[in-house]
Parts: C-alpha cells; structure tokens; sequence
C-alpha cells in the first residue's frame, strides 16, 4: 500500500464515486459529512491505520457506538475508493437490543394527539402529512412521490435507494388528499410543497412536527418522521406478523432492519407477562 497525503482535494473525487454508484442523497450527505470532519482533523498528514484507529478513539469518547459506527462508514468507505483497504477499521461492537426504549417509541395515542394539535392550530397541510406517512410507512424522503397523480389511481411509484416499490394509499387517506387538492388547487406534481411549490423538505417537516410537542403533550423524544414510520411497522406487523411482507413494504433489502422497526418495549413484554398467569 502507497502512503498517500490526506488532502482536501480527495473529497470531491469520492463524493462522485457516491454519486455514479447510485446512493441516496442523503447516505452522500452523511457520507461526506463524517469525511471531511476526518479530512480536515488530518490534513496533510499520510495515511495510516494508527491515525484512522486515533480519530476512531475520538469519535467513540463522542458518539454512541451507533452513531460512530455511521461516521466511521464513511470514511472507511472513503479509504478504500483510494486504495488505502489497509488503514480501514472495524466498527465498534453494538450490543443487540432486546428492547425498544420506552421513551423513543412513539404510541398510537400520542400520534393521535399530534395530529388533533396539527388541526387545532389550523394546519391541514401538517395533519395530513403525519397521517400520510403513518398510514402508508413511507419515508419522508419519499413523501414527494404522493404526487396528485399518485392520489388519482390509489397508489405511489417510489425509487429510493436504487429500488422501486409501490406505495398504496389507503381509500379514507385518498379521500382527505383528494379534498385538499382541490382546495389547494393543486392540478399536478407533489402534494405536499411549500408556498413557493417545492416540495417540502425534511428540515421543514422536522420543524413543524416539533412545534407540535407541548400542545399535544408528548416528549420531544419521540417526535421525528421517523418515528411515525415505525408506529406503520408495528400496527401492520401486529396484523398478521408477516415480516417478509412487511420488509417489501417498507423498502427493507434486509429483514433484521424490519426487525429493529417492530422490536417491542420493556413494558410491553411486562405486561403480556402479567398475563401468562404462570406464577401459581
């Protein structure tokens, strides 16, 4: 292995490699945020696996192991774009968990609370998109594919991450969405946009759903898009518990990532234990 020079220059080189290999926008983003946060801590120095194993120390008196383990892929993957296989390093061990924190885990009451205090405080637009992600398990970053077409035929083309699946629109989600188009008058594209017709971004509905914690009283904790995604994976999963079918649904290539969505809390398991009788 040649020793070669961190230099800023690299970056962009790695950012198109990204690109033609066809990732997300947002795994690029992330990619390329842990890389030049590595790139600028050991500018001009060469490459060499103490270093990486230096600033891996350093993220891990930083980062849960999760989130250090994500920069790290970055930047591994950034090392081996330019041949330097030898300086990666092993991501930190995870221990697996058994259970969901309680405190993360958004409920369906709690769900139903935010969009009751999306409506009282007259924002159709945000009630809609809550009830929209939570109804169908779409991403946020798929929101634009429930476009007026999609609303039209019942059901959404979405491409994410190199993959197409279809989305379906449940009849009462389409019936909503058809009344605010027509209010909107909205005659094509996507649904949800702000006031200037772009679609609207993840920064955007972050915002709005954290200004909607203390008035329906549920902890900032659990307020993230995301968060209504898994509250799908879990209803759908407690139907008939068919995980394969659910990972099709949510776009999953792989199942443990499924199984991370419909991991049950502490106090769940407590209670169907308090039902099992089995203390005589």
């Amino acid at each position: 292995m040649k020793l070669r020079v961190i230099q800023k220059s690299m970056i962009k080189s790695y950012e198109q490699a990204l690109t033609q290999a066809e990732k997300s926008a947002a795994t690029v983003e992330k990619y390329l945020r842990s890389v030049k946060a590595f790139v600028t801590a050991y500018e001009g120095r060469k490459a060499e696996k103490a270093l990486v194993l230096e600033y891996k120390a350093r993220l891990g008196e930083n980062y849960t192991a999760p989130g250090a383990n994500a920069l790290l892929a970055g930047i591994n993957g950034f090392l081996r774009f330019w041949g330097l296989e030898k300086c990666c390093v092993k991501p930190f061990k995870v221990q697996k968990k058994v259970y969901s924190p309680e405190e993360k885990e958004l409920t369906r009451e709690e769900y139903v609370r935010l969009v009751k205090a999306a409506k009282e405080k007259s924002s159709e637009r945000l009630a809609l998109l809550l009830e929209s992600i939570c109804s169908t398990g779409i991403r946020v970053s798929e929101l634009q594919y429930i476009t007026v077409e999609a609303v039209r035929c019942g059901e959404a083309v979405v491409t994410c991450k190199g993959k197409t699946r279809t989305v379906f629109l449940p009849s009462a989600l389409r019936s909503k969405l058809r009344r605010y188009i027509q209010k909107q008058k909205l005659c094509t594209g996507p649904v949800f946009v702000t006031g200037t017709g772009k679609p609207l971004n993840r920064s955007n509905i972050w915002r709005e759903m954290k200004a909607l914690c203390s008035r329906a009283n549920v902890s900032p904790s659990k307020v993230f898009p995301h968060s209504l995604r898994k509250l799908f994976a879990r209803t759908f999963y407690s139907l008939d518990h068919d995980i394969a079918k659910l990972a099709d649904i949510l776009g999953h290539s792989n199942i443990n990532t499924t199984r991370i969505y419909i991991m049950t809390t502490g106090a769940e398991h407590r209670r169907k234990m308090e039902t099992m009788r089995l203390v005589l």
